[in-house]
C-alpha cells in the first residue's frame, strides 16, 4: 500500500467516528506537559482542568503516560523536536501547525484587562497611549484582535513578558503594566478584592477560539494521531469533557466552551 493511499485511509478511519477507530498504541510510553495558567492547571494544589482531562486520557488509553510541569515557551520547543508527545489547551496558527497537530476539546474568549486609573475604557484607548505597558506570558498567542494589539505594541517597546500569571498581576497590581490579556480561567483572580476594585474588563470583537490537546508530528506517527483523537473526541461526545469543565465553571459557561 503506498503512502498517500495510507493517509488517506487513516482520514477516513478519523472520520467514522471514535466507536470505529482503534484504541491508541500503548507499545511505548508518552510523555505529556502541564503549564501552570489559572484553572487549567494550579501547581499549588495539582489540580485543574487539564490535570482532569490527562487523567481521564490515561485512564481510557491504559498508557503509561509521563506527566510533568514546564512553562509554555519550553513545551512547544520540545513539541516541535519531537521530544514531547503531548499538551493540553493549545491554540494552533500557521507556524504551529507545521509541528503539531490538534484535537479540539473547548473553545473561549479573551479580554484585555486593564487598570481603571489608566483611563482606558476601549482598546483604542490603551493603543494610542504610549505611556501603557501590556503584560503577556512568553510565547501565548491569542485571538485575531488580541493578537494584532500584541504584535504592534511590542513593535513599539509597549511590552512585557512573564512566565505566567502570577508575576503579570503582582506587575498588574504594582501599575508596571496597565493591562494584560486573560480568558475565563483567570477569571477566579479576579475576585481577589484588590484585582476587582483596581481593574475593569475590555472585550475583544472576535469570535471564541479553540484550544485542544497538541500532540507532536514528530514524536506521533499519522495513525498514532487519530487513535489520540478519537479518544479526546469519545470524551467529548459522551459528556465526560463537558462534567470536568461543570467541576470549575457554571453549567451554562461549561456547556457553551465545550460545545463549540
Amino acid at each position: 500500500m503506498n503512502v498517500p493511499f495510507l493517509l488517506a485511509f487513516l482520514l477516513l478511519i478519523g472520520h467514522l467516528g471514535p466507536t470505529h477507530a482503534a484504541a491508541p498504541d500503548c507499545a511505548r510510553p508518552y510523555t505529556l506537559a502541564l503549564h501552570d495558567h489559572g484553572l487549567l492547571y494550579s501547581a499549588d494544589t495539582d489540580s485543574g482542568i487539564d490535570k482532569d482531562v490527562a487523567d481521564e486520557m490515561i485512564r481510557r488509553s491504559g498508557c503509561k503516560v509521563t506527566v510533568s510541569l514546564m512553562p509554555r515557551a519550553r513545551i512547544w520547543q520540545l513539541i516541535e523536536s519531537g521530544a514531547l508527545d503531548f499538551s493540553l489547551s493549545g491554540i494552533s496558527n500557521s507556524e504551529r501547525e507545521r509541528f503539531a497537530s490538534f484535537v479540539w476539546y473547548f473553545s473561549n474568549k479573551y479580554y484585555l484587562l486593564v487598570r481603571k486609573d489608566s483611563g482606558a475604557q476601549t482598546l483604542a484607548d490603551f493603543e494610542r497611549n504610549d505611556k501603557m505597558q501590556l503584560g503577556v506570558i512568553r510565547s501565548f498567542r491569542y485571538s485575531a484582535s488580541a493578537n494584532r494589539l500584541v504584535d504592534q505594541l511590542q513593535a513599539n517597546n509597549r511590552v512585557s513578558q512573564s512566565g505566567g500569571l502570577a508575576p503579570l498581576y503582582k506587575t498588574l497590581l504594582q501599575n508596571q503594566i496597565q493591562g494584560m490579556i486573560i480568558e475565563p480561567f483567570d477569571f477566579p483572580a479576579l475576585e481577589e478584592k484588590k484585582i476587582r476594585e483596581l481593574t475593569s474588563i475590555v472585550e475583544f470583537n472576535d469570535p471564541s477560539v479553540p484550544h485542544g490537546l497538541i500532540m507532536s508530528k514528530k514524536a506521533l506517527s499519522p495513525a498514532e494521531q487519530l487513535q489520540w483523537q478519537a479518544l479526546l473526541n469519545s470524551m467529548r461526545s459522551d459528556g465526560s469533557m463537558r462534567r470536568i469543565f461543570e467541576k470549575y465553571f457554571k453549567p451554562e459557561l461549561a456547556a457553551a466552551m465545550v460545545n463549540f
